[in-house]
């Protein structure tokens, strides 16, 4: 993994695969606000530079929200999502969050067991949270307190 922080020359590329991967995705204004606000936010690339995955994660008052993390479905399958999910769960932990929060959809099956292997468990559900095709989908909340383990995991 290659990963690096996110600039605004990257807005484009992860504007793209956004709006490839999700019913209802976030604009490229919405990512470079993210910027402007100071959240961290990471890209990952392979060696000719063409982005894989994405993160964005905001930190505050001892919380970490995982706000968006996306990988390109060539790329999917192969530990990009996990490697990007602990990757921001070891910035929350070093940014002084302990315990991190994040939203999936009811019908992203393949995040919400990703998201279930490390721990995280359901606390709420939010109704007609996320825009689709169909009109409006529902979202789970999930939380997972950060241990001091998860510090020594790697970066890479």
């Amino acid at each position: 993994m290659s990963l690096r922080v996110m600039t605004a020359a990257d807005l484009d590329a992860v504007a793209a695969l956004e709006a490839e991967i999700s019913p209802g995705p976030w604009t490229r204004g919405i990512f470079r606000d993210c910027l402007l606000a100071g959240y961290d936010a990471w890209v990952d690339t392979d060696a000719d530079g063409t982005l894989r995955s994405f993160g964005v994660l905001s930190v505050g008052a001892a919380e970490a929200h995982i706000l968006n993390l996306g990988v390109h479905p060539e790329w999917r399958r192969r530990g990009l999502g996990r490697a990007m999910l602990e990757h921001l769960l070891c910035r929350a932990q070093q940014l002084g969050a302990e315990r991190a929060f994040l939203e999936v959809r009811v019908s992203n099956l393949a995040a919400q067991a990703l998201y279930h292997q490390f721990g995280f468990h359901e606390i709420g559900v939010r109704l007609q949270y996320y825009r689709n095709k169909e009109g409006r989908e529902d979202a789970l909340v999930l939380s997972l307190a950060l241990q001091p383990s998860l510090s020594t995991l790697s970066e890479s």
